[in-house]
């Protein structure tokens, strides 16, 4: 293996650490590491004042209210609780909606429910990956509790039409849950404008770090219900017990805070370079097929399926050259087709060729540049050998 670190693309996996977010978060690893629980003393309010101001960090980036945020571990906890913990606390309302493009993280709780006796709609989306709000309208139903849509699609880049379908759930009176660890990076979403009453965020998805995401549940009317899923010392509302981590709660409220004053800046510059890519591979390749909606998208999300080529043979091709994602998950005994892809395009050549090619906040234009012309490449080279 070459000992050149491979061009980072896969941003939408994860990002790495904003340097200004590991700076705040260094005094609380060693000087200001009390408890934010022990108001007692020094230590603990020095903790406990950290995180207010995290709090209001986030809060402040989707136009919520400080108290209507709750720090989890992991945007995957937030979209459980948000989910589990509404649909438990009006157990009389039994029919949730959530679609076919979800993360397992909202696909999971929703069947977990399922099995519990609620009913599930899932709805499909059309083959740019959207979702119609007519099509929401229309499964709604007298008992339904929840409907559940990300705003934007980490495997296509697709951004869904949140305020219009917030509208529908507004003039039904059903809850509305967003899962937005995709689009935090990027821009804004305004919880009020957008009639959001529970929405998930992700740390490490908005160059934050791991381990720490935040619930959004509104508490304005109409209020958000929601009950515990797990227990313990009662902890952020009771509804996630646990000592708070506040460095990385810290962190997560200056990236939140970064993200939020340059990320419309972030996005042009990423379109522009993925254009770029775009471009190039277009230009130089037959047979490529851009997947997702060709506007309403992610700036730095590219996915593209390639004729004749197997994502997998693509990736060990490149391995030494740059790091991103194919739109199939591979275990010991197979490899299965991206459900996303299979809900967009069906059980096809395209949806089984997808990969996602992902820069970001720090990567280089010319960078990305030369690994389109390898990309083309080693392209060509696989054709050649299969023909």
């Amino acid at each position: 293996m070459s000992s050149v670190t491979p061009l980072y693309l896969d941003h939408n996996a994860t990002t790495p650490t904003d340097p200004r977010v590991v700076d705040k978060m260094l005094p609380f690893f060693t000087d200001i590491f009390g408890n934010p629980s022990s108001v007692e003393h020094v230590h603990g309010n020095r903790a406990q004042a950290a995180v207010k101001v995290a709090r209001e960090q986030v809060a402040q980036a989707i136009g919520a209210r400080e108290n209507e945020i709750i720090f989890t571990g992991s945007c995957t906890e937030a979209n459980n609780i948000a989910i589990l913990g509404s649909a438990r606390a009006q157990p009389d309302k039994k029919h949730l909606i959530t679609t076919a493009i979800e993360h397992p993280s909202v696909i999971e709780p929703c069947r977990q429910l399922e099995r519990e006796g609620w009913s599930l709609t899932i709805l499909p989306v059309d083959e740019s990956g959207m979702v119609s709000p007519e099509d929401v309208k229309a499964a709604l139903r007298a008992d339904t509790l929840l409907v559940s849509i990300m705003a934007a699609n980490n495997e296509v880049g697709t951004i869904q039409p949140i305020s219009e379908i917030g509208m529908v759930c507004k003039e039904a009176g059903v809850l509305f849950h967003v899962d937005l660890a995709q689009i935090m990076a990027q821009g804004q979403i305004d919880v009020i404008a957008d009639h959001v009453h529970l929405a998930s965020l992700s740390g490490h998805k908005a160059y934050g770090p791991k381990g720490v995401g935040a619930l959004y549940a509104r508490s304005r009317s109409p209020r958000a219900r929601l009950v515990p899923i797990q227990y313990g010392g009662g902890q952020e509302k009771g509804l996630r017990s646990g000592t708070l981590n506040v460095p990385l709660i810290v962190g997560m409220g200056e990236a939140i805070s970064i993200a939020a004053r340059q990320g419309a800046a972030d996005a042009a510059r990423l379109q522009a370079i993925s254009s770029a890519f775009r471009d190039y591979v277009a230009a130089n390749l037959e047979g490529v097929s851009f997947n997702g909606h060709p506007v309403q998208r992610l700036a730095g999300n590219n996915s593209l399926s390639i004729e004749g080529v197997e994502p997998l043979a693509l990736m060990h091709k490149l391995n030494d050259i740059a790091s991103f994602s194919a739109s199939s998950a591979c275990s010991t005994e197979k490899v299965e087709t991206s459900p996303v892809l299979l809900a967009m395009f069906g059980d096809t050549a395209r949806a089984r060729q997808a990969f996602r090619v992902a820069p970001g906040r720090f990567t280089d234009k010319g960078a990305l540049l030369d690994f389109a012309r390898r990309l083309v490449s080693e392209v060509e080279t696989l054709r050649r050998f299969a023909a």
